[in-house]
């Protein structure tokens, strides 16, 4: 009876451990899965974790929002918004948060509000799609940038708040400053 006892604490223990100390077991002691965004370009993602792996696709636009899934060594492997995956070095990503707007059925626009509510004022409409730097999140909302590139080579910048479960770059209850 009591060999038993002993073994059942341990196995108690170790479920009691939380996720945090679960992700110091990662190369980067970082949690997975986090979001991140690309450093500058061109960025070879590979098949594999490793430059002995073939290329599969190159990334050419600094600060895309990828999603960190797994580790090995100094190699992240990465998930995009489209779901695609592959490996690449660490050196290529950086903390920095960014994202889209997911498109919701039968909306064709989002708005960006002046406030972290509901009941703010409309700073601008964004689609589906549309690439957002993220600044922070709390409470179910996120402060973020809006850039416009117009065909004409102008840019817009617009701040304001979108709600976390309209953008793929958080996760739900997520905050961050």
């Amino acid at each position: 009876m009591r060999l038993s006892v002993l073994r059942v604490v341990p196995a108690l223990l170790l479920a009691l451990i939380p996720a945090a100390v679960a992700a110091a077991e990662t190369p980067s002691g970082l949690p997975l899965p986090r979001f991140v965004t690309t450093r500058s370009t061109p960025i070879n993602v590979r098949v594999g974790p490793g430059t002995k792996y073939d290329v599969s696709w190159v990334y050419k636009v600094a600060g895309t929002p990828v999603e960190i899934i797994a580790e090995f060594d100094v190699w992240r492997k990465i998930r995009d918004v489209d779901g695609s995956e592959g490996w690449v070095h660490q050196n290529m990503l950086s903390g920095n948060r960014a994202g889209y707007v997911l498109p919701e059925a039968n909306i064709e626009r989002v708005a960006l509000r002046t406030g972290a509510g509901e009941d703010a004022g409309v700073a601008a409409w964004v689609g589906p799609g549309f690439p957002v730097k993220i600044q922070s999140c709390e409470s179910g909302w996120c402060a973020v940038v809006a850039v416009d590139h117009q065909p004409t080579g102008h840019t817009a910048s617009y701040n304001g708040y979108l709600p976390e479960g309209d953008i793929w770059g958080v996760y739900r209850g997520e905050s961050f400053d």
